[in-house]
């Protein structure tokens, strides 16, 4: 995996060769991206007197603690030839310190 920030960004590469895109599962929760999913193999031979066929199937889970606070509903990833690519845009800080509250009733 490969991590990486920018001014305005968060950027993680994943290489998972094998692993089809419905078979992975992101979240976010607590400034922690988890990325899971299963990786799955099947392997077939045949010749004249025999047939060979093998599945091989595990599950796998990466971690990222993210250093600062992101953009939820910014967050963008791409599932391109094996590669996973999740851009997390940071959240932007308040222009201004000052917040006008309102009182409930």
């Amino acid at each position: 995996a490969e991590a990486c920030a920018t001014e305005s960004d968060y950027e993680i590469k994943v290489e998972l060769p094998g692993v089809k895109e419905e078979d992975i599962d992101i979240s976010l929760e607590n400034n922690v991206l988890t990325i899971k999913g299963e990786k799955r193999s099947e392997t077939e031979e045949k010749g004249k007197s025999y047939y060979f066929s093998e599945r091989s199937y595990g599950a796998f889970q990466r971690a990222f603690q993210l250093p600062g606070t992101v953009e939820a509903g910014e967050i963008n990833a791409r599932f391109t030839d094996g590669v996973l690519e999740i851009k997390l845009p940071k959240l932007k800080e308040p222009t201004s310190n000052s917040q006008k509250i309102s009182i409930g009733k």
